[in-house]
C-alpha cells in the first residue's frame, strides 16, 4: 500500500492506493504553523478513520507547492511509517518531457497531474486544476509538457471581491439560476461562477488555436464539480488525478 500526499495552498490531499485501487481520498487543512508532531497526529487519526494501520504502508510519496509545510509532513510520515517519503522534485524521474523556459520552475502538482492524465487519456491534453489557484496545463500531441496559464482561484476571487468592496456581502458558492442576476447575491454568483466557466471556455479556445488542433480537456481539483457543469466545452472530471500521478511517479522511481 502506498500513501500519496499532495500539499496545496489550502488543503493537503492524501490517499492510500493498493494495486490500482484508491482506497480513500481525504483532505486536511494546510497550516504552515503546525509542527511535524501535530501533522503526525492528524495523519494517524486520518488513517484510523479509514481503518488503515501504518504498518500496512510500504512506501509514500508527496508533492508540494508549500515548501514550509513539506518538511513537517516528511518528518510526520517518517515518524508514522518508519520510512522516508519520496518527494517530487528535481532528480526524480517522471517520464515527462518538459519543454518550458526553465523546467525546474514547473510546479510539482502540475507535473504530477500531467503524468497521470497523459497515461490515462493520451495526448494532446489541456488539464485544468480548480484549486486555490486555477491552473491550465497543456500537453501537446507529442506528449510534451509545453506550459499553460495561472489564474486566481474561484474562492480567491470571491474573497478579493468581498474584502475589497464596502457593500458586497460574503456569499456561498451555489450554482447561479441565470446569468443576468436580479439582486446583489445572484449577480455576484453569476460573475464569479459563470465568469470562471467562461474564462475556461475562452482559454481553451485560445490554446487550441495556438496548438493548431483540438485537445481533450481534463479537470480536477476541489471546485471542478461546481464549475465544469457551467462550461460549454466538454470536460472529463477526474477527482483522483493527482493521486494517480503520484503513484505512477513512485513506481517509476522505486524500481
Amino acid at each position: 500500500m502506498i500513501l500519496a500526499i499532495d500539499i496545496g495552498n489550502t488543503n493537503i490531499v492524501l490517499g492510500c492506493i493498493e494495486g490500482e485501487e484508491t482506497l480513500f481520498e481525504a483532505r486536511m487543512a494546510t497550516d504552515s504553523i503546525k509542527t511535524s508532531d501535530q501533522y503526525c497526529a492528524e495523519l494517524k487519526n486520518m488513517l484510523e478513520l479509514f481503518r488503515v494501520t501504518p504498518d500496512r504502508i510500504e512506501g509514500s510519496i508527496l508533492s508540494s507547492v508549500v515548501p514550509p509545510v513539506s518538511n513537517a509532513i516528511c518528518k510526520a510520515v517518517m515518524r508514522l511509517t518508519g520510512k522516508e517519503p519520496m518527494v517530487v522534485g528535481p532528480g526524480l524521474k517522471t517520464g515527462l518531457n518538459i519543454k518550458i523556459d526553465n523546467p525546474a520552475q514547473a510546479g510539482s502538482d502540475l507535473i504530477v497531474a500531467a503524468v497521470a492524465a497523459l497515461a490515462e487519456y493520451g495526448a494532446p491534453l489541456i488539464i485544468i486544476d480548480l484549486g486555490t489557484a486555477t491552473t491550465i496545463t497543456v500537453v501537446d500531441k507529442n506528449g510534451s509538457f509545453i506550459g499553460g496559464s495561472i489564474h486566481p482561484g474561484v474562492k480567491l476571487s470571491l474573497r478579493s471581491l468581498t474584502q475589497g468592496t464596502a457593500q458586497l456581502p460574503g456569499i456561498s458558492l451555489e450554482e447561479p439560476k441565470k446569468t443576468i442576476g436580479t439582486n446583489t447575491v445572484d449577480s455576484m454568483r453569476s460573475g464569479i461562477l459563470f465568469g470562471a466557466a467562461a474564462m475556461l471556455d475562452g482559454m481553451i479556445d485560445r490554446m487550441e488555436k495556438e496548438l493548431g488542433y483540438p485537445a481533450r480537456v481534463i479537470a480536477t481539483g476541489g471546485l471542478a464539480h461546481l464549475i465544469v457543469p457551467l462550461c460549454n466545452r466538454e470536460m472529463t472530471v477526474d477527482d483522483h488525478l493527482l493521486l494517480k500521478g503520484l503513484l505512477r511517479i513512485y513506481r517509476r522511481n522505486i524500481k
